[in-house]
């Protein structure tokens, strides 16, 4: 299965950042979106992780926490909800990689000019 990427227009804003031009409503809410997931300390440290390598494996990802496995899989389906990870089913496994996207977007929106 390939991952769908998603346009940059999808992955959130389409402004130049904070200090140079107003958010639109309907960016406001995919960025509430990605900046509420993030917010989460535990959500905060698994995008961390996802992203320092090309994907990650549900299993390598389960034993730096102290969390059921079902408390771990709403944690990422938050991030994947987000639009921050996406994610590809591998037999009994589960494979995470970050939407490059969708960091840029945040990046650039909090970026000063």
């Amino acid at each position: 299965m390939t991952a769908v990427v998603p346009s940059a227009r999808a992955a959130g804003a389409t402004c130049c950042g904070l200090a140079t031009s107003p958010v639109t409503a309907e960016d406001a809410e995919r960025l509430a979106r990605m900046f509420k997931a993030l917010g989460d300390p535990v959500r905060l440290r698994m995008a961390a992780m996802i992203a320092a390598q090309p994907e990650l494996c549900v299993c390598e990802i389960t034993p730096a926490f102290d969390l059921s496995s079902g408390t771990i899989s709403h944690h990422l389906k938050t991030l994947r909800d987000a639009g921050l990870v996406d994610s590809e089913r591998r037999g009994t496994y589960v494979y995470y990689w970050i939407q490059p996207e969708a960091l840029g977007t945040l990046s650039a929106l909090l970026a000063v000019h």
